[in-house]
């Protein structure tokens, strides 16, 4: 008897009716049983209105059940054997024991015979947890059947026709390349973390910035004062041996002798200005600097007569200086008083402990305000007001080549750099200066390589202050001056148990430090790599104007009041040695730039989801399809290994049972139930 279904699908599952092509003869099979509730039924006793799907020709017979086939597995009787034909094709089932039925009407017919045994299957009887594919190609074809990738059931419905498939294959193929071409590029992109700058604006209340001013008047220290005078004489005789110009009484300090103790001390005259010809009929002036042995030289050359002799100047002035104790107390404290006339902000008087107090080797006496108050409102009279003296006591012409007033804002507790970010004010003019201030927030690693303090620099640093980039630089500086000159340079803070460089004590310090400097302009040094950008910083933009201060016809009153009687040129003399300074914020909104990545890990997944959505039109769940493809493919692989491995060993359990009982059908012997 053969019995088949309709739809093509298992029929246990899909089906209501079998059709039969064939009833059991009695007389030479033994009866059996059909499940309670299920008729058999001639197909030619039914009208097409009584059955809307006959059966097709060939199969005259049918099982029906009345309320739709039960759920559960296909009765024992039944053995599948698959046949398909096609894309869904039909499958037939053939009986796996042949009866008869008996009574009932030839058109419907109930039997009632016990079913035959079935052969073990080592796999487990009835519904299972998991089920496998018989083959790979059984396994592609419900993948690509079922699955939610466009384009994957193009390469089995069109299996007939062989230039179908190729073509959709191939179009497969070069979309699934032109996505994982386009992912390497993305996450190429992606590793190296891009960055935008985001702009914001805040509205709030800012504590005012540090304010630092220098009175641009370096003086003599009374321990080196002769050592000093000796130096002015020396350039004296360099200037006239190049310029043949002489220096006028009133503009040379007085020599003199002081019976205070003074450090030994020899003026290096070898080292001298010298004019330089060069190819082309270009000169330069400069001086030579030779290492300890003498053999190896070099000229420190400038196209400004000017500019090499401050350096010249400067050079020898800072070996002097060396010679000072490290704790040496600075006397600007005494002559430096009255640089700082008058102070007011947000119209109250400032006071004493608000300013901290250094001496610069070059600019002299400095003042840093560091007030504690906040700008409540934006303005000229909601800000900071000094009235300053300019006027250059006990100077030094070589050095001091300029008149007036050094200033530089930066950020509290940060230290002042001014001969990088400093700017100068004219005396006898009235300086108004608005801020507006900006900040800059960075990622980090591995967006950029910057640091949120100074533990995390690889560069101890050298000033008693929060972390800047200039401070780690000239901290790096300093160490590899001490590491290689043996000696550290005398602008900047020494590291513990080093000296400063003179060439009393290293005769060869100017040679390697000018080498060494040059190695960092050309960025040759480590310290650009070892000394990262701050996180967080503020920048300041700056806005000035000024005005003529005092006016002619206000000078005597502002002299009265200053305490300037006397003066026979009064509004020369203060229009000549006094300014003044108002700094202000222009307005309380500030900008905050933030560090912005270009594909954080959400975009970066939304950017592959538009590739991938592009050239499949499929979502996150199509790649667990394909991962369901893989683990399924991953576990037939190794059953049908185990199966191969299991035959050739010849330890199929059950086959010797199998065989016996082929052999009691074959012999028309029944099988014990």
């Amino acid at each position: 008897m053969c019995l088949e279904g309709r739809r093509g699908l298992p029929a246990w599952l899909l089906l209501d009716t079998v059709c039969v092509s064939s009833m059991p003869s009695q007389r030479n099979q033994e009866p059996f049983t059909l499940r309670p509730g299920f008729q058999v039924s001639e197909q030619e006793t039914l009208t097409q209105e009584e059955d809307p799907h006959p059966c097709p020709d060939g199969f005259p017979f049918r099982v029906q059940s009345p309320h739709h086939w039960p759920p559960g597995p296909l009765p024992a009787f039944l053995e599948p054997k698959v046949h398909k034909q096609g894309f869904r094709g039909d499958t037939t089932w053939q009986a796996g024991a042949m009866a008869q039925a008996s009574g009932g009407s030839p058109k419907s017919h109930e039997t009632q015979l016990p079913l035959p045994p079935q052969p073990e299957d080592e796999e487990g009887q009835g519904e299972r947890l998991v089920e496998l594919h018989a083959s790979f190609q059984e396994l592609f074809t419900f993948f690509c059947t079922n699955s939610t990738i466009h384009g994957a059931i193009r390469l089995v419905c069109c299996s007939q026709n062989r230039l179908k498939t190729a073509s959709w294959g191939l179009l497969f193929l070069g979309a699934l390349g032109a996505l994982y071409w386009q992912f390497g590029v993305l996450f190429e992109q992606y590793w190296r973390y891009p960055v935008i700058m985001t702009v914001s604006v805040h509205s709030e209340r800012k504590l005012f910035p540090s304010v630092t001013l220098c009175d641009m008047s370096p003086h003599r220290p009374s321990s080196v004062r002769h050592h000093l005078q000796a130096l002015d004489q020396f350039a004296q005789e360099n200037i006239h041996s190049l310029y043949k110009f002489n220096f006028s009484e009133d503009r040379v300090a007085p020599f003199t002798d002081d019976r205070g103790p003074q450090p030994a001390f020899y003026l290096d005259r070898s080292v001298r200005l010298q004019r330089l010809s060069l190819p082309g009929g270009q000169s330069r002036v400069g001086f030579r600097l030779c290492n300890s042995t003498g053999g190896d030289c070099f000229y420190r050359a400038f196209s400004s007569g000017v500019t090499a002799a401050r350096e010249w100047y400067c050079f020898h002035y800072v070996s002097i200086l060396a010679l000072l104790p490290t704790a040496h107390e600075d006397s600007h404290r005494s002559h430096g008083g009255h640089f700082v006339f008058s102070c007011q902000f947000d119209g109250q008087d400032c006071q004493a402990q608000h300013f901290q107090t250094f001496h610069h080797p070059t600019y002299g006496s400095c003042y840093t305000f560091n007030g504690v108050w906040a700008a409540q409102r934006p303005g000229i009279t909601h800000g900071i007001s000094l009235v300053l003296r300019a006027e250059q006591q006990d100077r030094l012409p070589l050095l001091s080549t300029e008149a007036g007033i050094k200033v530089m804002i930066h950020e509290r507790d940060h230290p002042p750099f001014l001969e990088h970010q400093g700017f100068s004010i004219r005396p006898g003019t009235e300086t108004t200066i608005s801020i507006r201030e900006d900040e800059v927030h960075r990622l980090g690693s591995p967006y950029s390589h910057c640091t949120h303090s100074v533990e995390g620099v690889g560069v101890p640093l050298l000033y008693n202050a929060s972390y800047t980039l200039q401070a780690c630089l000239v901290s790096c500086f300093q160490q590899l001056m001490v590491e290689t000159c043996s000696c550290g340079y005398y602008f900047y803070p020494l590291p513990s148990g080093a000296q400063y460089c003179s060439y009393g004590r290293h005769p060869a310090w100017g040679h390697c430090f000018y080498r060494l400097y040059r190695d960092l302009g050309t960025h040759r040094l480590p310290c650009a790599s070892r000394c990262p950008r701050p996180c967080r910083e503020s920048s300041y933009k700056l806005s000035a104007g000024t005005s003529r201060w005092p006016s002619s016809t206000s000078a005597d009153w502002i002299l009265a009041v200053l305490g300037k009687r006397g003066h026979r040129n009064p509004s020369q003399s203060l229009r000549s040695n006094m300014a003044k300074v108002n700094i202000f914020y222009q307005e309380l909104n500030y900008r905050t730039l933030d560090e912005t990545p270009v594909y954080s890990v959400p975009q970066l997944l939304s950017a592959m989801g538009s590739l991938w959505s592009l050239w499949f039109g499929s979502s996150v769940l199509s790649v667990l399809e394909l991962l369901e493809l893989l683990l399924d493919a991953i576990a037939l692989t190794l059953l049908l290994g185990c199966r191969r491995l299991r035959r050739t060993q010849g330890c199929q359990p059950g086959a010797a049972t199998v065989a016996s009982h082929a052999k009691r059908q074959a012999g028309g012997q029944p099988v014990a139930h």
